[in-house]
This record gives C-alpha cells, sequence and structure tokens, in this order.
C-alpha cells in the first residue's frame, strides 16, 4: 500500500466477503486507506466513529437497504460522496438513489478499471464539497481567505511553529519568503489563533505610501502637525491596541522609519506626528519581507538592531516548488472559491492538467497558482479544468511540442520520425522524476500518474538506486 502522506480514506458496505476483499486489494494498491463494514449497521457505526471520504455501498444488504442507508446519510452527511453498487438496478431504483444523493451506481459485476474511475472523480467531488463549505464559513465572518493547505512537510512545520508561539505569548515575528507564498495569509492566522483574536487585526504595505504618510498611518497625528492636519488622527498602532499590527515588505522602510519603529518595539510607546505626549499600547507585530536582510544590514540598508528585534521567531514561509504536495489541494480550494463566485460547476482536474500543475516550477508562487485556476475556471467550458484551460507556461513542455490528442489536450512529448524505444524512454522518465523530487518515490509516482508500488517496481526493473545513479542490478 502506498504511504501517502494523507491518504483519502473509502468505506466499503458490502456483505460478500470476496468482492469486500477485491475491492480492498485494487483500492489499497491505489493507494488509498480502506475499511470494510459487512452489514449496514457496521458502516453506519464507522460513519459515526470517522466519517470517510467516500462510501462504496451495497444495494441490499442482510440488515439494511442501500437507499435507506443513503437517506440518513443525505440528512447527516451531505458531503460524503456515496456511489451505488447494485445487481438489481432499474430506473426508478436510479432515480431515487440520485434524488437521494447518490453520486453515481454501477451495475454488478463491473470493471475495477471504471469503478477506479470513479472513485477517483468522487474524492474530488468530496474535497470541492468541503472546500465549498469551508468556504462558506469564512464568507459568513471575518476569516475570509484564511484557510492555509499544509499537505507539506514545510507547511506543517510553519503551523506547527505559529501553534508554539501563540500558546506561549506576545513575541514578535518575522515571516521570510518569497513573492506569492502567502505571508500576509499567514499572519492572519497568527492573529487569529492568538489570545488577541478579539482584537482589532491592522496591517499595511511598507511600500505602498511615502514615507511621511507611512509614519502618519503609523503612530497618527495631532491636529496642526502639517497643512492639512485638521484634526487630530488615531494610528494603527493605537487602533490595533490589544491586538496585531501586520508590517508586510518591512525590508523596504527607510531608515528614519526603522528607527522609529525600533523605539516603539523596545518601549512599546511612541508619540504622533507633531505630539509631545508617550501614548503606551500593547501591540504584537508580525513583520513580513521577502529580500535577504543579511544582505540589506551588511549594504547599510537595514538597521542591524532592527533586524535582530524583528528576528525573535523568524518563520520562512516555503515556496509552492518546495511544497509539492500542496498544489493539488490548494488548487481545489481555488475552484471552489472561483466556483462561488462565478456561479461556476467545475467539479475537478483532469489527470493531465493535474501532472501539468504538479510539474510546474511555479515562479509566483501560491498567486501564480490561484490566478492560473481562476482564468482557466472563468474561460473553460468543461465540467474539468483540462490541459488546454491552462497557461502555455503551466502547460510546459506539452505546449511547446504542440502535439494533441483526440479530446483536445496535448500529448507530453511528439513521438519522432525515426521512432523511439519505449522502455528507455520509460527509464528516463522514471530517473527524471526521481531526480526532480529528490528520490521521493510517492512525490516521483504523482508526477508520472503512478502509484508508489509502480515506481517501485521500476527502480528495480531499470536496476536503479537512490543513492544517485544506477544501481548494479
Amino acid at each position: 500500500m502506498e504511504d501517502r502522506i494523507s491518504a483519502e480514506r473509502i468505506l466499503i458496505i458490502e456483505d460478500e466477503d470476496l468482492i469486500r476483499l477485491s475491492l480492498r486489494t485494487r483500492l489499497e494498491r491505489e493507494g488509498y486507506s480502506v475499511e470494510e463494514a459487512p452489514n449496514g449497521a457496521t458502516g453506519l457505526r464507522l460513519i459515526e466513529e470517522n466519517p470517510p471520504d467516500l462510501i462504496l455501498l451495497d444495494h441490499r444488504l442482510p440488515d439494511h437497504d442501500g437507499l435507506s442507508i443513503l437517506r440518513e446519510l443525505h440528512q447527516r452527511r451531505p458531503d460524503i460522496v456515496v456511489i451505488l453498487m447494485t445487481a438489481y438496478s432499474s430506473v426508478k431504483g436510479v432515480v431515487e438513489a440520485m434524488k437521494l444523493g447518490a453520486y453515481t451506481y454501477l451495475n454488478k459485476p463491473f470493471e475495477m478499471d471504471e469503478l477506479v474511475v470513479h472513485v477517483q472523480k468522487g474524492l474530488e467531488t468530496t474535497a470541492l464539497r468541503r472546500e465549498v463549505d469551508a468556504l462558506r464559513r469564512d464568507h459568513g465572518g471575518t476569516d475570509r481567505g484564511l484557510t492555509i493547505v499544509a499537505e507539506s512537510p514545510g507547511m506543517k512545520e510553519v503551523l506547527e511553529t505559529v501553534k508554539k508561539v501563540n500558546e506561549v505569548g506576545s513575541s514578535t515575528i518575522l515571516l521570510r519568503g518569497e513573492n506569492g507564498t502567502g505571508k500576509d495569509v499567514v499572519a492572519r492566522v497568527i492573529h487569529k489563533t492568538s489570545h488577541r483574536s478579539e482584537a482589532p487585526f491592522q496591517n499595511i504595505t511598507c511600500t505602498a505610501l511615502p514615507d511621511a504618510l507611512l509614519e502618519s498611518e503609523l503612530f497618527g497625528y495631532e491636529r496642526g502637525a502639517f497643512t492639512d492636519a485638521k484634526v487630530r488622527k488615531q494610528g494603527l498602532f493605537e487602533l490595533a491596541d490589544g491586538g496585531t499590527v501586520f508590517l508586510d515588505e518591512i525590508g523596504d522602510m527607510s531608515l528614519p522609519l526603522q528607527a522609529k519603529l525600533l523605539r516603539f518595539l523596545e518601549e512599546r510607546s511612541f508619540r504622533r506626528v507633531g505630539g509631545t505626549e508617550d501614548l503606551c499600547v500593547d501591540v504584537r507585530i508580525v513583520a513580513a519581507t521577502n529580500r535577504n536582510l543579511e544582505e540589506a544590514v551588511n549594504t547599510g540598508v537595514f538597521r542591524e538592531d532592527l533586524f535582530y528585534r524583528l528576528s525573535v521567531i523568524p518563520v520562512v514561509v516555503p515556496a509552492l516548488r518546495d511544497r509539492p504536495e500542496d498544489v493539488h489541494p490548494l488548487a481545489r480550494m481555488f475552484i471552489a472559491r472561483y466556483n462561488a463566485e462565478f456561479k461556476k460547476r467545475v467539479v475537478g482536474i483532469t489527470e493531465g492538467a493535474r501532472r501539468c500543475l504538479e510539474a510546474h516550477s511555479w515562479p509566483g508562487n501560491v498567486r501564480e497558482l490561484r490566478n492560473a485556476i481562476e482564468r482557466a475556471i472563468i474561460l473553460g467550458t468543461g465540467d474539468a479544468i483540462e490541459v488546454g484551460d491552462l497557461l502555455p507556461e503551466v502547460r510546459g513542455i506539452e505546449t511547446r511540442t504542440g502535439a494533441s490528442s483526440d479530446d483536445g489536450e496535448s500529448y507530453p512529448f511528439r513521438l519522432p520520425e525515426e521512432g523511439l524505444v519505449l522502455e528507455e524512454l520509460e527509464k528516463d522518465l522514471v530517473v527524471q522524476a526521481l531526480e526532480r523530487t529528490a528520490n521521493n518515490q510517492t512525490r516521483a509516482a504523482r508526477l508520472l500518474g503512478m502509484t508508489r508500488d509502480q515506481i517501485r517496481y521500476r527502480v528495480e526493473k531499470f536496476g536503479l538506486s537512490l543513492n544517485g545513479g544506477e544501481g548494479d542490478g
């Protein structure tokens, strides 16, 4: 069985032992986590204890009718996709099953390959339903856009650090990472998961305003401090008392303002522009930058003392190319978001498009992925995002070759006129996938649309070494 980072869970409710065994064997080979129930009562108990991601439900069970279980699930867990398996299909029964929320039905006996396809599409639907529910909850409150996908070790480490810091108290935090990695979202999560969550969250981009305006925005000003200062104005530090101030692009703040910010961090007090009175507030500072601050310190454009004061808790938000496990879940999240925004009904991503997304290096990080999904949702015409819906740079080699299949999707390469040795090509692709993923077999399998067992087989078949180069055997 493939040891996925987070394997989707499937529950089989079927009274025939041989069928359950066959289904479990095939699904585990595909990398899913599988549970079994020989009757309806056991199935309902397992669902209550730990709801699965998808259910394979037999129509006729010794203690329940499949439709009655569907009816109960439709009321209690409408987010779970149910595939009905039946040897007694009728138009009336199928219509009733669909009304009760069945995703689809399969007539016994069915082909295992057909089942796997329906399971894959069903799991996509389960994920999207849950993302839509989460987004609806976000839209109903102040937490819109706070969804963080953390299937990758790097993002899990970020969230673990945030959790530890919030358990201790109000340390200053410096978020570092490339543009588009989601540092602003992490900052909001830091605030919302802290004891300051009920207090204000104020944010400002340090490059968005000239120095004079930035200073007055941060510290406020007294009446008459300058020509247009008709009344006293509170700054963000005052307005956020008890809460959090997020300073984005802190590495581009001017040296004079850096000095004033350092004083505030040291003394927790400040003066409004044009003021003479020291004001004290309780504010946590979360700063963010994509600049190399060590280099900025060495060149004299960033204060060393401020750098160390901000870096009490440094948190590096990894680039998307370093967290490939998050690409597909992020794409699903954006599909749900833009489905709701644009009134679309896109239910998934084709395998070819998914491979393109996972193979792309994403120089623009999460922001680039979000924009790519938004474009695909707006311009796409099918019920799933296809290769042709993606930007040329995201399609990668498939666009450069220009070869296409009958359904409009591009082939990964063009067959040379002189032909090729398929086994050599297969070996070369496996080697490339392993090199790209630092010999991580799960990620390499994902790049090639395989299971981990299939990658392992080819490693042995071609005598490849996971320590670099080829083995002897």
